[in-house]
């Protein structure tokens, strides 16, 4: 499936960095999920930078910018054709089923890896089971989330695939492996095994048992030392085999529609997908997505202080001993030295933005800084009513995949986190050749350090810093991740 998008419109400018990791943390900081009582201190608003704040709200659009708004240069490099040159065999070694954890993009990738094994194994592949998240709590399974019977079509040469186990393996469950140690379970497979491994540990128990379970599964395949035709097939599972099922399709492109032709937009009187109609005009606008993961989950995983306060850091301390048992511990930096790893990055307030993001820490009091330097700032409600988005509402997977699709049509995407999401993307731009800005945390905290740098310093500098990283392709290197950086492995050089 395509991503590309066509269009001009006059850049605005990078104006605006998020840190800590986001800037709204640095500018204001406030809670609306805290008891009034109780967390008076975290409810109070405190702003950093408030000469940036202020001079960004005043800052007019730069002519000299208008490039970053353009395509990518030609790099040289086109993806490659995906076609398998080893021929599905006749008979299978047996059923392989494997079990995923995490969120979308890191099921994502785990299930490219399960195709890559089935057919090192010359596996039947049944279509992999997703495990319900403990921090999202979502239950969505693989048909819920992906095309699949797209799937198994454009990968009907490669390997064999079905949705559901014979009758006689029917006892294969994820409750059957949960009660005692099964033989057919493979419980031992190290992270990035290589496929050699994989023939040698696994293959004998489908030769024995006529199936294998593989659980847990993720990143359980190496990125080197792979045969061409295996990684290829990956990258055909990736960019190709893995689309939304149409619901998604169907409620990313109205959005899309709406973040590019603002000013036709008719209202429908029961708030339906198809009573939408738009008079196009003859150029889109652009937009920019901002994926900003600040979800509580990552604002105490991350151990960063927020500035809420010192309710807001019993509160955070508290959630990471339930969640990760003391793994995870409170902060021991000072606010400097956090926020100098700090990442992210924005526009100024002409700027069609998109902020891509599950529940957002803090509520809408958190985002009221962000808002006021991005009127033009939309989200899934504010793009789609209360009936179009009934179907993923309250699913997180559903969620992330029409923040996904959303983003693979934007002109520009940025991340405020580089993790699963961010590399996820960052990967399939980088194939489609994209525009993906990615933030110089370095930069930026040596930046917010200095409290008397002028608005004009800072957006000079911020500009220049940030020149070479607008998703030129770079070739992946030994250990890298496939899906994150695509070439050589997916794309060829004419």
């Amino acid at each position: 499936m395509k991503f590309r998008r066509k269009g001009e419109g006059n850049f605005v400018g990078i104006l605006l960095l998020l840190v800590c990791p986001i800037f709204l943390g640095c500018l204001v900081t406030a809670s609306a999920d805290a008891s009034p009582n109780l967390f008076s201190e975290w409810m109070s608003v405190k702003p950093r930078h408030s000469n940036l704040l202020k001079d960004a709200l005043k800052s007019e659009p730069s002519d000299d910018e208008t490039e970053l708004w353009s395509p990518l240069p030609d790099q040289g490099w086109r993806p490659c054709g995906i076609n398998n040159v080893a021929a599905k065999p006749a008979n299978s070694s047996g059923y392989l089923q494997v079990f995923l954890d995490g969120g979308l993009n890191q099921q994502r990738m785990g299930i490219c890896d399960a195709v890559a094994v089935a057919k090192i194994l010359n596996a039947t592949l049944v279509i992999p089971l997703l495990e319900v998240n403990p921090v999202w709590k979502d239950s969505s399974s693989f048909e819920e989330i992906f095309d699949v019977d797209h799937f198994i079509d454009v990968l009907k040469d490669d390997v064999n695939i079905v949705k559901e186990l014979p009758f006689e393996y029917a006892w294969s469950t994820r409750e059957f492996y949960a009660t005692a140690i099964r033989e057919t379970r493979v419980k031992t497979a190290p992270v990035h095994a290589s496929d050699h491994w994989y023939l040698a540990n696994v293959l004998p128990v489908l030769q024995s048992y006529g199936i294998a379970a593989i659980s847990p599964f993720s990143h359980r395949l190496a990125f080197d030392n792979m045969p061409e035709d295996i990684q290829r097939l990956r990258c055909k599972v990736n960019f190709q085999a893995l689309t939304f099922v149409p619901h998604i399709r169907a409620l990313g492109d109205a959005m899309v529609s709406r973040l590019q032709y603002p000013s036709s937009r008719i209202e429908p009187e029961h708030g339906l997908l198809q009573q939408f109609s738009y008079r196009k005009r003859l150029e889109p606008q652009k937009f920019v997505v901002l994926h900003l993961r600040f979800d509580k989950d990552m604002a105490a995983h991350s151990a960063c202080d927020f500035g809420g306060g010192k309710a807001e850091k019993l509160a955070l301390a508290r959630y990471r001993q339930a969640m990760w048992q003391g793994r995870v511990l409170n902060s021991q930096f000072t606010d400097e030295e956090l926020r100098s790893q700090g990442p992210a990055l924005g526009f100024d307030n002409n700027t069609r933005l998109y902020l891509a993001s599950h529940k957002v820490y803090g509520g809408k009091a958190r985002l009221e800084t962000l808002r006021r330097l991005f009127p033009l700032m939309e989200d899934k409600k504010s793009l789609a009513s209360s009936e179009e988005r009934a179907r993923i509402t309250g699913k997180a997977s559903l969620l992330a995949a029409v923040d996904y699709y959303i983003s693979m049509h934007s002109d520009i995407f940025i991340s405020a986190s580089p993790g699963n999401m961010h590399n996820a993307l960052a990967g399939h731009r980088a194939y489609e050749s994209l525009k993906t800005i990615k933030p110089n945390m370095g930069l930026l905290g040596q930046l917010f350090l200095d409290k008397n740098m002028s608005w004009v310093d800072f957006r000079q500098a911020v500009v220049e810093g940030h020149h070479y990283r607008h998703g030129q392709l770079r070739l992946r290197k030994p250990r890298q991740s496939i899906y994150t950086y695509p070439a050589p492995d997916c794309m060829c050089h004419v």
